[in-house]
């Protein structure tokens, strides 16, 4: 069962943003970026980043549990997901199922904290010079700033500390969007716990440079393991 939210909103196209088809192999998620198989933003990070805190929790609650908790997580994530998706392209349907009640409150809190004058773009294809390409969640008018959001679920509030990697997944979707588009000048990462707390972390544009720098480091990093 759907049912229709309607948000007002101001929306425009202030760029001809492209598509790019994604697909996934054994190496991971790839876009087809002309005739070129481009790495995602999301493959690079996940290759290249030290693991031994997820392996010794894989260790301390067994694979088993592991699978089950990164699943439901996984799921949660998605469907919110989908409602932001819907609410911002203006169409505002929305799974209204017992299931989808969670993701929809998660959504919700997002929709009513976070601050958007314009939306300019939604699930937008972003690649840089054939290296890597992702999809980032909004390009808006935030807080009175051209901005890069990415929406994230948690099970429980972050510290700084922890959300490193998604600041270098707005660093790299800052210099495509640089290259090809147009300047961006601030960074969201707008994030809701499972138990509704919201969350938000920016970056100016200086951080948005220095963590697009260091997302090329990795991405240098992940062409010595290929």
């Amino acid at each position: 069962m759907f049912l229709l939210l309607r948000i007002k909103m101001k929306r425009i196209r202030k760029y001809p943003y492209k598509h790019y088809n994604r697909f996934s192999d054994t190496t991971g998620r790839k876009y087809l970026v002309g005739e070129a198989k481009v790495p995602s933003v999301t493959t690079i990070l996940s290759a290249t980043k030290d693991k031994r805190f997820l392996d010794n929790w894989r260790r301390k609650v067994g694979n088993e549990e592991a699978d089950r908790i990164m699943q439901q997580a996984s799921t949660i994530g998605t469907e919110m997901h989908q409602v932001l998706e819907y609410a911002y392209n203006g169409e505002g349907y929305f799974n209204a199922s017992e299931s989808g009640k969670q993701p929809r409150m998660m959504a919700k809190i997002i929709l009513d904290n976070l601050d958007i004058e314009e939306v300019w773009g939604n699930e937008v294809s972003l690649e840089y010079e054939n290296q890597y390409a992702g999809t980032t969640d909004l390009v808006a008018m935030a807080y009175g700033k051209p901005s890069i959001i990415d929406f994230k679920q948690a099970n429980k509030p972050k510290r700084e500390e922890w959300v490193d990697d998604y600041k270098l997944q707005l660093g790299a979707y800052y210099l495509a969007h640089k290259k090809n588009y147009g300047p961006i000048e601030q960074g969201v990462i707008s994030i809701c716990t499972r138990g509704l707390q919201y969350q938000e972390f920016k970056l100016n544009e200086a951080d948005l440079s220095e963590y697009g720098d260091k997302f090329l480091e990795r991405v240098e990093q992940f062409k010595k393991l290929q």
